[in-house]
C-alpha cells in the first residue's frame, strides 16, 4: 500500500490546491487568539488587529483574529466529503490588558463558527496539557479571594460535515482492518484524555525558534484522531502544518495527507528528519500491539475469557470487529515533487516488528 503526503506553502484561508470534497479527515491545532506569540501572525493578517490591541480593545482584537480563523473555516467547509470530520484542537487564552485579566474563551468561538456553517457538533474531548510553572494558581497567592485558576487543559472540538456518517461499502477491508483494539476504543473515545504526553515517540525538534512558532502538541493526538475517525487510505489536512505532526502521524496510520504551511522554513526541517518515520512507525504500531497483549495478561488474570482471535496475530481479541485488525508500517519514504509518498507493509506478528 501507497500513500502520499503533500504539502504546500501558502496560506490556509485559500486551500484552491485542495479539491472540493476531497478530504475525509481534518486533524489541526491552529494559531490560538490571544495567546501573545500569535499577535504578530494575527497582525500581518489584519492591521487592525494591532491596533486594537495596542489600543486596549481586547475583545475587538479577539473578535477580529477569529474572523481570520473562520476563512480557513469556510474552506474546510468545501473540502471535506459529506460525513467528514474535522478535528480542532485549541486551548483557552488567559490575558491581562489595560489593566484587566480575563479569559477568552477560543474554544467556545470556534465551535459557534462551525456549527454557522452548517457543521454537526460531536461531543468533545479534553486533554491535560501541564503548564510550565510550577504554581497552580495566579493572582493573590495564598489570600482570597482574588487569585485565579491555572488553564492545564485544551479542547479537541469534533464536527461532521452535514448530518449523516459516513458510508462504506460492505466489509470493505480498509475500514476492519483500520479497526482499534476493544481496550484501545474504551480509553481513546473517553471525553478526558489524561494520558497522551510521551505515550508514543515523536520527531526531536532542535530549532526552539521554530517549535515557539508552531502549534506543535504530541504526536499521541493526532494519530489516535486519524486512527479513531478515518480508514486506511483516507485523506487527512492540516492547514496549520507547522511542524508537520499530523503528516507524521498519518504516515505511522496508513492515511494520505495534505498539509499547508505559510513558513517554508518548517518544511526544510521536516525534509531532514522524514526519514526517522520508518523506524518510529514500527515503534508506534509495536506500542500498540504490546499493550494489547499486556491488557490480555491483565484480562486472564482476573479469570475473564476470549471469544475471538485476531487474524494476523496470535493474540486473542474482546470482539469480533477486531479480528481482521492489521497494523501496518513505512518501509520506504520517497520525495516526490509534491511533498512524499510512502511506502506501508504490514506489521510482522512473528518479530513484533
Amino acid at each position: 500500500m501507497e500513500t502520499t503526503h503533500e504539502v504546500f506553502v501558502g496560506d490556509s484561508r485559500d486551500l484552491s490546491q485542495v479539491a472540493d470534497e476531497s478530504v475525509e479527515l481534518v486533524v489541526t491545532s491552529p494559531p490560538y487568539p490571544m495567546i501573545e506569540m500569535w499577535d504578530d501572525l494575527f497582525t500581518e493578517l489584519d492591521p487592525e488587529i494591532g491596533d486594537a490591541l495596542a489600543s486596549g480593545a481586547g475583545q475587538r482584537a479577539f473578535d477580529k483574529m477569529h474572523v481570520q480563523l473562520e476563512r480557513v473555516w469556510d474552506e474546510l467547509k468545501r473540502v471535506l466529503v459529506d460525513g467528514g470530520i474535522a478535528c480542532i484542537n485549541v486551548g483557552d487564552a488567559t490575558r491581562s490588558i489595560d489593566g484587566s485579566f480575563r479569559v477568552y474563551s477560543n474554544h467556545a468561538r470556534v465551535l459557534e463558527a462551525f456549527e454557522e456553517r452548517g457543521f454537526e457538533p460531536l461531543p468533545d474531548i479534553l486533554w491535560r496539557k501541564p503548564a510550565n510553572s510550577a504554581a497552580k494558581f495566579m493572582g493573590s497567592g495564598m489570600i482570597p479571594p482574588n487569585a485565579y485558576v491555572t488553564l492545564e487543559h485544551e479542547y479537541i472540538l469534533l464536527f461532521r460535515k452535514g448530518e449523516t456518517n459516513r458510508e462504506f461499502k460492505p466489509r470493505a477491508d480498509r475500514r476492519y482492518e483500520a479497526a482499534y483494539f476493544w481496550e484501545e476504543r474504551n480509553r481513546w473515545f473517553s471525553d478526558v484524555w489524561t494520558d497522551v504526553v510521551g505515550e508514543l515517540q515523536r520527531i526531536d525538534e532542535e530549532d526552539d525558534g521554530l517549535r515557539e512558532r508552531s502549534a506543535a502538541y504530541p504526536l499521541e493526538i493526532p494519530y489516535r484522531l486519524i486512527c479513531m475517525y478515518s480508514a486506511f487510505g483516507d485523506t487527512v489536512l492540516d492547514p496549520f502544518w507547522g511542524t508537520g505532526t499530523t503528516t507524521v502521524a498519518a504516515m505511522c496510520a496508513g492515511r494520505h495527507s495534505v498539509g499547508a504551511e505559510l513558513e517554508d522554513a518548517f518544511l526544510e526541517v521536516f525534509d531532514d528528519r522524514v526519514d526517522d518515520v520508518t523506524t518510529l512507525s514500527q515503534s508506534v504500531g509495536r506500542s500498540r500491539l504490546e499493550r494489547h497483549r499486556a491488557f490480555v495478561e491483565r484480562r486472564r488474570a482476573d479469570g475473564k475469557s476470549f471469544s475471538y482471535e485476531a487474524e494476523h496475530y496470535e493474540t486473542p481479541v474482546v470482539t469480533k470487529m477486531e479480528r481482521d485488525i492489521r497494523l501496518r508500517k513505512v518501509r520506504t519514504i520517497d520525495r516526490i515533487e509534491a511533498g512524499y509518498r510512502a511506502e506501508h507493509t504490514p506489521l510482522d506478528p512473528l518479530t513484533r516488528g
